[in-house]
């Protein structure tokens, strides 16, 4: 096992294929900084094709507790405030967002699986990093909750895209606009949710989740999550050609041709 620390606060650690992302802030409820998406994007950009699971966790009693309070002045000399991002031309303050958007976007890159250990708080930002994973444990206590609408913000880090993907347009709508929090147990009735687990049990249900993940073959593993990320947005006669290919090549490489 190899650990690491990269700048913003967030460490990670090795442990064969599976790499576990930390958010390492526990004294500010791991709120989250441009410094912190720099960091997540680095570590997504460094990532070899022996990494088979990420897991992303938070350090202490919450997962995230959103952006630092720090980035919600509207002086323009803060650096990365909102201020300074709302005084820049709209392309310019538009590509910083993208910057921001590939902290969290490579956790549904090809050839891995990404798994949020959720436990208290995922407000906002946090929130959002839980849904770019593929997939959720929350502990009994977590909720989620995007409360930007009530900020005169929307959600800009990836979330709506993989929010509606789970809940479907109606409950993604209603959460967005509301902004209340979702419980765990309305998280697991609505597919947020992979599984919910009492806070004591959190590291076993992740650790037995990356080992069933993890027992298929590696070939075999990454091929399946490609065809059920496409799916979503294939339609049938695109996706039965995805599969036909996808065992094409699986077959081949049984074969040993």
């Amino acid at each position: 096992m190899t650990a690491a620390e990269v700048d913003g606060r967030v460490r990670t650690t090795r442990d064969g294929a599976v790499l576990t992302v930390t958010l390492d802030r526990p004294d500010q409820l791991n709120a989250q900084t441009p410094a912190t998406w720099s960091a997540l994007a680095e570590v997504g950009a460094s990532l070899d094709d022996d990494v088979r699971v990420v897991v992303v966790r938070g350090a202490g009693r919450s997962f995230s507790a959103g952006l630092d309070r720090s980035l919600f002045s509207t002086d323009p000399s803060t650096p990365g405030g909102l201020g300074e991002l709302g005084a820049m031309p709209a392309e310019l303050a538009q590509e910083r967002i993208r910057s921001y958007q590939a902290g969290f976007r490579w956790l549904r890159s090809p050839g891995i699986v990404s798994v949020a250990a959720v436990q208290g708080h995922a407000i906002g930002a946090g929130a959002q990093l839980a849904l770019a994973c593929d997939l959720r444990v929350l502990t009994e206590d977590a909720s989620l909750r995007l409360p930007e609408a009530g900020l005169g913000l929307v959600p800009d880090l990836t979330g709506t895209s993989t929010l509606t993907e789970l809940v479907g347009y109606s409950r993604a709508l209603e959460i967005c606009l509301t902004g209340r929090a979702v419980g765990a147990a309305e998280a697991l009735a609505t597919g947020l949710a992979n599984a919910v687990v009492p806070a004591a049990g959190l590291d076993g249900a992740v650790a037995g989740l990356v080992a069933a993940i993890t027992a298929a073959p590696v070939g075999a593993s990454r091929e399946t999550a490609a065809l059920v990320r496409s799916a979503v947005r294939n339609d049938p006669e695109a996706q039965d050609a995805a599969e036909r290919a996808a065992q094409s090549r699986r077959l081949a490489e049984l074969a040993g041709t």
